[in-house]
This record gives structure tokens, sequence and C-alpha cells, in this order.
């Protein structure tokens, strides 16, 4: 399986290398050459899986640099009750009948981050052990990201993480997930601006090519295949749970900010999964929604990317959409490269309402889109725990409110759970009047002493800080 770049470079890469790589020379986003095809009889065989197993059938198509064996090991090392909490790691909860939430934040920082990340450690710690080398990990996180890379990564061996969040802008409880930690190869960023901001001077470093390449850069964001292609596996586990035959189709409903976790359910899609919508839910923040009813997409200025109380979605400038619009445009990289290369840079939009290809994304991809208020939020939360005793997130929330208005008669609906309502205490607090149960290991955290620096929104501070703690 050979990697080619969004941008329409032409060299084409194996996945060890990718996974240490990020973001392409070019600017670009990595994808595979082609998706593999997953027929009916593969889908039977599947049904029966293990998680991890899935997960080891699932990677192996994309993943041919890594002994099987080995890779077996790892899928199994990674996706334990012990760590998950339970043995189906990611169980359906029906709601009611065709509506079910697929529990994806049962892992250590109770985010589904932790499902693609901690994968990520143990893929990282093989590939640097069989190296004999070092990596520098640089992210950007809106909440969830961060304290699940932190947590994946922390004492991992020839490994140090460098994690940009905006400063005051996640909430109390994800602040002290991260800053609490106190591992030596842990450093956390605070930058003083939005999480775009953030996302900006991870992209900048990486596409410094003689600093990514002297400080052995990588990143933990979506932006790196092996994020999201650890993500695809979650779809098929969903699906086999909610279904007796592959004859049956299924719905997804997302809360979107970056475009990563719904942009799996496109690969999985594309792989044959029968998925009938995929739809992306978006907060105040709605530049994806905007794009799935117009076609313009459209960046905002820190300015006016509005703070809400689904703050991991408070993102303005979604950087795995990058891949979908490549494989909408007929994987033509060059038209990729004027678009995000040239004209978002230049304009801050571009508008593809007017091109034949627009319409393939919900009549070919089987996108469709909505957006949620804080009033919709809070009237979710109370109306799931009111009707079915379930107290969800606020992310979550947005993506019920979304999957109610697009329900098809006969075709289940999973919406993807992002978080456990602890997370998100104030506004849980706010909706229903009481506090959300917080594990036990939890209990007190915010108090826990801190390790964070807070700089400007500059990238030569994030440069600098970098260089300094790699001497």
């Amino acid at each position: 399986m050979n990697y080619l770049s969004t941008r329409g470079a032409p060299e084409r890469k194996r996945f060890c290398e990718i996974l240490l790589e990020g973001l392409a020379p070019d600017g670009g986003l990595y994808l595979p050459e082609s998706y593999p095809k997953v027929d009916d009889a593969t889908l039977t065989k599947w049904r029966g899986l293990s998680y991890a197993d899935l997960a080891f059938e699932i990677l192996s198509l994309y993943i041919d640099d890594i002994p099987a064996d080995d890779l077996r090991a790892i899928c199994r090392k990674t996706y334990t009750e012990a760590v998950f909490g339970t043995k189906a790691i990611v169980p359906l909860k029906k709601l009611e009948d065709g509506f079910y939430l697929e529990a994806l934040s049962n892992g250590p920082t109770l985010a589904f981050k932790d499902m693609a990340m901690q994968l990520l450690g143990n893929l990282f710690e093989y590939e640097l052990g069989r190296r004999g080398e070092e990596l520098n990990i640089l992210g950007a996180t809106s909440g969830d990201t961060g304290s699940a890379a932190e947590y994946a990564m922390r004492g991992k061996q020839g490994v140090r993480v460098f994690m940009t969040s905006p400063h005051g802008r996640m909430s109390p409880f994800q602040q002290a997930q991260m800053f609490s930690l106190q591992d030596a190869n842990i450093h956390n960023l605070a930058v003083q601006g939005v999480f775009d901001d953030c996302q900006d001077i991870v992209k900048a470093v990486s596409n410094d090519l003689d600093f990514k390449r002297r400080y052995k850069i990588g990143t933990v964001n979506s932006i790196n295949w092996a994020r999201l292609v650890a993500q695809v596996v979650y779809y098929f586990a969903g699906y086999f749970q909610a279904t007796t035959s592959n004859a049956q189709r299924v719905s997804f409903t997302v809360p979107s900010g970056n475009f990563g976790n719904v942009c799996a359910g496109h690969v999985a899609r594309m792989m044959g999964l029968p998925v009938d919508k995929l739809v992306v839910a978006t907060n105040e923040n709605d530049v994806l929604d905007e794009f799935f009813r117009t076609g313009v997409y459209r960046v905002r200025s820190s300015a006016d990317t509005h703070e809400t109380s689904s703050p991991s979605m408070d993102i303005s400038k979604a950087s795995n959409f990058e891949r979908f619009v490549f494989d909408l445009l007929g994987r033509d990289g060059a038209k990729v490269r004027a678009l995000f290369g040239e004209q978002l840079g230049r304009m801050g939009r571009f508008d593809l309402g007017a091109d034949p290809a627009f319409a393939q994304a919900r009549a070919k991809y089987g996108f469709v889109s909505g957006k949620s208020t804080h009033a919709n939020r809070l009237a979710t939360i109370r109306d799931t725990h009111a009707r079915f005793g379930v107290m969800i997130d606020t992310h979550t929330a947005d993506g019920v409110k979304v999957a109610r208005e697009h329900l098809s008669a006969g075709v289940p609906m999973i919406v993807l759970e992002t978080a456990l309502p602890i997370k998100f205490a104030a506004t849980i607090v706010e909706a229903l009047g009481r506090e959300p149960e917080r594990p036990a290991k939890f209990i007190g955290i915010e108090d826990l002493p801190k390790r964070v620096t807070v700089v400007p929104a500059d990238v030569q501070v994030v440069k600098d800080y970098i260089a300094r703690h790699c001497a």
C-alpha cells in the first residue's frame, strides 16, 4: 500500500514513513493511492471478531510494512477491556428503536480520541524502537486530542510531546487532565488565541522542512493518517452491532470540528461499509454545515470563532476536510493545491457550489449536515436524560439534535458519543441541576499542581521552546 499527497506531489510513501511524518512536504495530507474494497464475504467473516482482531483485519489492509504478527500483537495490546472498560470496547447504547449512541469514551481520558491515540502511542514506540530513533510530537488541541495524546505517550521511549492549546478556552476538567501531568516528556503550551491559531502553528512548523527534520517533528492530530485509519474501525464495529445482515444500511451522525472523525466514516463508506448517510453535526462554528448546504467553504477569523459550550468543536478551519475534497474533485491534486494551498490563504474561502462535483457530496458520498446551539444542547441533554435516563455531554448532544433531523424509516441511526459528561460539568449542571458522575481516578484533579507555559500565538516562540527542550 502506497500513500500520496492530496496536493499532487509525485512521491509515494509507505505507511511507516508517513506514520512519523504527519503532513506531506508539499503541505498536503496523505491518503492511500486507493481504498481497499470489502466484499460481502469479508463483512460476514468480520462480524464475529473481537474489536482488537477487527482492528487488525482493517489496519492490515493499509499497513504492509509491519509484520502481520507484530501488528496483531499491537492491536491486542491496545484494545483491551482493562484499558477501555468493556469487552465490546465500543458498545452501542440503544435510546429507542433504530436510534443508538456508540460509546467511544471509555478510554483513559474519557473521550473518543483515545480510540486512535492509544494505538498511535504503541505504533510510535514500536517503529521508533525498530529504527533506534526519537520523535518530537507537536500537536494542537481544542480539548480532547491533547489529553488523549499525552496519556498515550507519557513514559513512552523515544517520544516527547509538545501540545499547544487555546489559553483559557478548554473546560477546567480538560485543562486539569493535561496540565496536571508531571512526566518529563510532556510539555503543555497554552497559546494566547483560539484553536485555529494552535493548528496554524503546527502546520507552519511542519511546513518548515529544515526545522522538521532537524528536530524530528511528528504529529498526532488527525492530519496524521494513522490516527484517522484507526478511527475507521469503530464504524465497522458499530455497524455490526446495529445490524444482523449485510443487506442492511445504517447512518452515522458525527459531532464535527476538524472533520477527522467523520472523515474516517467517509473512508469506511468508500471501503464498502453499507452506510446510508454521514451526518455532520456542528455547533455555532458552522463552517462545515455551511459548505454542505451551499458549497462555500469559508474559514472564520479568530475573532469570529465562537466560544461555546461544546468547545472541542470551536474550530473554523477543518484540517481533514482537504482529504474529502480531494476525493470529491476526482483526486485532482493540482485543483486541491489551488484551493487549499493558494486560494484559501489569499481569500479565506472557496466556492464549489456551481461545480458539478458538489452535488455528489450528498448523492455519491452520503454527506448531509446540521448545526446546534447552546439552547439546543441544553434542551437535548434534558430530553435525553428525562426520556431515557442517559446523561450525555455537550458535543454528543449536538450530534443527537442534528441526527433527529436526518432520520430515515428503516435505517438505524448511530450517533458517535464523543466524551463523557464530566468533562463539561458546568453545562450539565446548567441543564440538569446536578453534577455528572466523576470516575474515582479523576476526583480532585482540578486541584493538582499544573505544568504549563503560556505563549503568544507566534510560530518562532514555539520553535524556540522546542529547540531548548530538545537540547
